[in-house]
C-alpha cells in the first residue's frame, strides 16, 4: 500500500477511531475489547489491526492466548493526532 493509499485508509472511521482508543493505556487493550468499542466485528477488527501493525503502528504481544495491542512511537503521534484533528471537526 503506497502512502496516497494509506492517508486514505486513515482518514476511514473506523481505523481512525481504533487508533484513538489505543491510545487509553490504563488497561490491557484486546482486539476483542477494540471491536466493541468501535462498534466493529472482531474479524474486521483483526484485518485492520493487522494492517496497522503491518505499517508499523501497533505491536502485538502474546500473553497466553490473548494478544495485547501496543501503539508504537509512530502510532501513538499518529494517534495524538487524529485526536487533535476529531477534536477540531467536533468544534
Amino acid at each position: 500500500m503506497g502512502k496516497k493509499k494509506l492517508i486514505k485508509y486513515f482518514l476511514r472511521e473506523k481505523p481512525s477511531m481504533m487508533l484513538v482508543r489505543l491510545r487509553d493505556k490504563s488497561k490491557p487493550r484486546y482486539p476483542s475489547i477494540i471491536a466493541k468499542e468501535v462498534d466493529c466485528t472482531y474479524a474486521h477488527t483483526v484485518r485492520v489491526l493487522q494492517e496497522l501493525e503491518k505499517h508499523g503502528l501497533i505491536t502485538f504481544e502474546k500473553k497466553g492466548r490473548r494478544k495485547i495491542i501496543r501503539l508504537t512511537k509512530e502510532g501513538q503521534e499518529i494517534a495524538d493526532s487524529l485526536l487533535k484533528l476529531i477534536n477540531l471537526l467536533e468544534k
